[in-house]
């Protein structure tokens, strides 16, 4: 048995945070759909798992779910999709389109209960409601098919994982204890596979096959899954299939130095229209450097797909403006005694000391929190 495990495409995400890239980002969505067939074509896969969430909702443009069905129709073998949280079957969903009806490859599981499939059994669990506290996996009992492999797909959250909210909670031993000798997962948007105590995976997560956000750390993949025969330790060999980089870059400031490496951090990116970035800075800001955030900023802006730089950088002790705009009075004098301890050392005073003094006072006066 030799399949092709993904999901998550969350075809119709708006991505609006991402501004006049939000096109290129949803378009990015099919093209790499159409990614993902190619490379099961190409690979041998006999079939096609799709573990949920093949839409971003169920309210998407219908034009996007005929685009969807016709790349899945293209795969050579069957395709096998379930409905995740996010495109529950529900009355009036995307799975009511017509089109489906058309698509003589894809077959849209809809029931939980078993269904054959090339070279084997597999247990599909489709999501009914966006919300649920229920273990999907919990009606499959595969031990009694003593020489047929079984497959289950599942879309939901397990157990252990970091995911504050558990709905579809999956237990990390439900391939185990269901008997499958493979359960393909979605919801999870980073590749994950879950060795059992013998160090045989069973169970893991495709992650989707482009990333959606920030924050992903193993996004736009796919598995190419080989079972020899029942109760054999899966092949599992993840290939990626996503082609846009979310980036995050965070540093702190302290001379005008690091704010030049940031700056050769950015022109060393590769491929920078194919990369959306979110730059943050923390730190001081000296005076000579405010042009040079000026440039760093456009740069963010205009050199990549989608790019936002937050500045959370405070004045340095050394830039006293701000000083000359504290009312009269023992404030403005602290600040400007703090300001000559700082620059001009005098026995028993320890500079560091008074302009960190001087920054909190700073802080202070711009009701700017630590």
């Amino acid at each position: 048995m030799k399949f092709l495990h993904t999901s998550d495409w969350q075809v119709g995400m708006k991505a609006l945070r991402c501004g006049a890239a939000a096109s290129t980002i949803r378009d990015e969505r099919l093209a790499a759909g159409r990614r993902v067939v190619e490379f099961a074509n190409a690979n041998g896969a006999e079939w096609v798992l799709l573990a949920g969430d093949l839409f971003e909702d169920n309210a998407v443009d219908r034009s996007l779910v005929r685009n969807a069905s016709s790349i899945l129709n293209s795969f050579r073998g069957r395709v096998f999709v379930i409905p995740g949280n996010h495109d529950p079957l529900i009355p009036g969903s995307v799975w009511d389109d017509p089109c489906w009806d058309a698509c003589s490859n894809v077959t849209i599981l809809r029931e939980a209960s078993p269904v054959e499939v090339p070279g084997g059994m597999l247990f599909p669990c489709p999501a009914f409601s966006k919300y649920s506290l229920d273990d999907p996996t919990a009606w499959i009992s595969a031990a009694s098919h003593k020489n047929t492999i079984c497959v289950g797909i599942a879309h939901g959250s397990v157990d252990g994982i970091g995911v504050e909210d558990m709905e579809y909670p999956i237990p990390i031993d439900a391939a185990q204890r269901s008997g499958l000798d493979y359960l393909a997962l979605g919801h999870w948007h980073s590749k994950n596979l879950f060795p059992a105590p013998n160090n045989v995976t069973r169970m893991a997560y495709s992650g989707t096959h482009e990333t959606t956000a920030f924050g992903e750390r193993n996004s736009g993949n796919v598995l190419l899954v080989e079972i020899p025969e029942r109760n054999a330790t899966p092949i599992i060999t993840p290939f990626r299939t996503g082609e846009l980089s979310w980036k995050t870059i965070a540093r702190q400031i302290r001379n005008p130095q690091d704010l030049k490496n940031v700056q050769k951090e950015l022109e060393d990116i590769i491929m920078p229209k194919r990369t959306i970035l979110d730059v943050t800075l923390a730190g001081l800001l000296h005076p000579e450097m405010y042009g040079q955030l000026d440039d760093l900023s456009d740069m963010v802006k205009s050199r990549f797909l989608f790019g936002q730089m937050n500045s959370h950088l405070l004045p340095s002790p050394a830039d006293d403006s701000w000083i000359f705009n504290l009312p009269v009075g023992v404030i403005r004098s602290a600040a400007e005694r703090l300001r000559q301890m700082a620059s001009e050392p005098e026995p028993g005073n320890d500079p560091e000391v008074a302009a960190a003094a001087l920054l909190e006072l700073y802080k202070i006066s711009h009701e700017v929190p630590k």
